[in-house]
Parts: structure tokens; sequence; C-alpha cells
């Protein structure tokens, strides 16, 4: 016990867990985190000697998508998380108990352990009529964030709709719904977008959080650098029909038959970063473009307003270029197909060559 707080091994054992395999767990964590093996003795010194972190759960204008994302986490399991990594006092919507009784638990959680609890925010506040559509317990949402951002040591913006503002923030915006660094100014905040996002990335940023006791490495957007410091377009298993040209002119043709690149489809991966090529989804499953669908870039800022999910405002890379996508410039729609055509003669070409 530290300070009468129970560490994460202890609750590890209180619900049965081996050394063994608290030692094997220790080392998924490691690798969640982007963390080489080296690190893997420390994360175990941290579970040892780290008590439970306390975490307040508030929702604003959202779906819910992150919380439903967050709880199938399969590595670790979200229960595991909930139940022995963190001390989840509240969360409007996972919680058993309701009302004022709820509420009430969340105003004595915030003045116990103020400056100690890390603030989860799913969704985001409306500021338009003072903050009147969205109201949770008979307060605006803008309200009670802005309380519970006061105690807070650090605040995590679950999804796209805390982190940029996303479909509530899309054109015309009606309700005045901005992101949340908007409103918290003073705070340090970690970005997590996605719509939703991918369930380990949650898991292993609030993991990060805890056992080191600081912020992870973070991007210049705010993002987490170990889930963020890639585009989908480098992690994509179609990437190499991108590099030679060959696209999916529409949906169910041969070129979508046989996995081509979906580029040409509106995909956004040469410009989106996240995790999803590689983490993937549901223990690893599949993702968007393995479906056969383009990524529609959802962890990108204001992606609801960047434009048609099925067409291109960017040229395609010619050779040279294609290492690396965020060099190509912006250009007018008309444009890619002509681009798609060049890079697919000239990749044609350099293969003639090679032949030769």
């Amino acid at each position: 016990m530290i300070d009468g707080k129970e560490t994460f091994w202890e609750a590890l054992k209180r619900h049965g867990v081996s050394r063994r395999e608290f030692l094997k767990f220790s080392a998924v964590i490691t690798g969640l985190m982007g963390l080489p093996p080296a690190m893997i003795p420390k994360i175990v010194e941290a579970m040892e000697t780290k008590p439970r972190v306390p975490v307040i759960w508030v929702h604003g204008l959202e779906c819910t998508c992150c919380s439903e994302s967050f709880i199938r986490s399969a590595t670790p399991l979200a229960s595991d998380v909930l139940l022995t990594m963190i001390s989840l006092e509240y969360d409007d919507t996972l919680s058993a108990a309701a009302g004022e009784a709820l509420e009430k638990h969340k105003d004595d959680i915030m003045k116990k352990y103020h400056g100690e609890y890390i603030l989860a925010v799913e969704g985001n506040p409306p500021l338009g009529d003072d903050g009147m559509y969205c109201v949770v317990g008979g307060k605006p949402f803008l309200e009670g964030l802005k309380k519970a951002a006061e105690g807070a040591k650090a605040v995590i913006a679950w999804g796209s709709c805390a982190s940029w503002g996303c479909v509530q923030a899309a054109k015309p915006n009606p309700t005045t719904a901005v992101p949340i660094h908007k409103v918290i100014t003073d705070k340090p905040i970690i970005k997590i977008p996605g719509c939703p996002p991918i369930p380990e990335v949650m898991t292993g940023t609030i993991m990060y959080t805890v056992l080191f006791g600081k912020l992870p490495p973070l991007d210049s957007q705010g993002r987490p650098k170990m889930f963020y410091g890639n585009r989908i377009h480098d992690t994509c298993y179609r990437r190499p029909f991108f590099n030679e040209g060959m696209y999916v002119e529409q949906f169910d043709d041969e070129g979508a038959k046989k996995g081509w690149c979906l580029y040409k489809m509106g995909c956004r991966g040469p410009t989106t970063y996240n995790s999803c090529g590689n983490l993937r989804w549901y223990n690893g499953l599949s993702y968007p473009i393995q479906s056969g669908h383009g990524c529609i870039g959802c962890s990108a800022d204001g992606f609801w307003d960047n434009g048609n999910f099925y067409s291109r405002e960017q040229n395609i890379p010619f050779i040279g270029t294609e290492s690396n996508a965020d060099k190509v410039g912006a250009v007018a729609v008309g444009a890619a197909a002509a681009g798609a055509v060049a890079h697919g003669v000239i990749s044609k070409i350099r293969s003639g060559k090679k032949e030769d």
C-alpha cells in the first residue's frame, strides 16, 4: 500500500493474478506503449510501487462511440484496466448509480483527490445559448467540464469530438460546439483523436500517464507520438500497389477484388496519422482499409469539413516522393486522375528498365 492506496500489483494479486502472469502482463503493456524491451523492468517496478490513479470520465456532445470502443479493448482487457489499473470514480455512462447520488459522488471525489485525478473527456461542450444544448445533472456540460478540470492533474481528450470538435463542430455548427482545449486552457491535454479511437490506443495512453506520472511524448498537435507518429499510409499493406500505380477505380471492380490501393476512392491514409494499420481493431482483427473501404481521416482535424470522403483533393506523388506523401501539394480535384495515370505510366517504365 502507498499512502493507504493499493498498488497495481496488489490489485492484480487480489484478483488472482500470479507473479508469472504479472510479468507477462507488464511485457504486453510495455510493447503496447511502443517502448523497447529494456523498459520492461521499469514497468514492473512502476506497477509494484505506483498506486492506482483516480479517473473522472465525463461526457459532452458525442455518440458514446469512444466508450464503446474502450470497453472492447483486448490488450489489456478493459475490465483489467478499470478494476486493477485505474480507479474509475465517475462515469455517467458506465456507473451503476445515477442521479443526485452519482453527481454528489463526483463532487466528493474532486475534493478528496484534488490535483491527483485524471479527467477523461468524451465529447465536446457547446457554447451556444450559454451551453444549454448539453445539460448533465441539471447543469450545462460546459460548467461541469470547467469545474472538473480545476482539480485535474491532466486531461485526456477522448476521440475527435473532444480533440477537434468532430461532427458537432462541422459547418454550420448550430450549437457552437468547440474542442475542449478551447475552454480548458490551463491544464495539460492529451488528444486521442479518432471516431472512435482504437481501444488499445486509449488504454495505452492512460497506462503511460498512470505508470510514469507524466504525459507521454506528444507531437505538435498534442497527440501521443507512440500512436500517432506514423501515417496510416506508412503501415498499409496496400502500399506496394500505391507505389506501382495500381488503384481501385470503383468499388467491386477487379482491382478492389485483388486488394489494390484505395487512394483514388478517396482514401486519406497518406495524410492521416493513426495506428490503424499496425494495431488494427478488436484484438488485431481488421481495420477499414482491410475491409475494403478507404480511410476517411477520422483522426484528422475537421475531417467532416475536408471534402467528399470518396474523392481526393491531392495529387498522387510521383517517383521519388512515394516515401513522403506529406510533400504532395493540394491541387484541383480534376488533376488527381491525371496524376494517377502519369504515376502509373512512369512506374511501369521504371519496372521495364529493371527487367531490361
